[in-house]
């Protein structure tokens, strides 16, 4: 089942690894915008770097 999040905002804490990075992708490619938030900057971007190399327009 697709779900359309086209203009949502998602904020999802601890989407650097795990369950929250799997949450942030999949409401990613719903088509929401998702606000990556963890503790570490480098895997902060690590985790953006991910989700872009996915959906390459995020």
């Amino acid at each position: 089942m697709k779900i359309d999040l086209s203009g949502k905002l998602a904020i999802v804490s601890g989407s650097t690894a795990g369950i929250g990075l799997g949450i942030s992708k999949a409401l990613a490619e719903s088509g929401a915008t998702v606000v990556v938030i963890g503790r570490d900057t480098a895997k902060v971007e690590q985790a953006l770097a991910s989700i872009r190399q996915r959906l390459p327009g995020a």
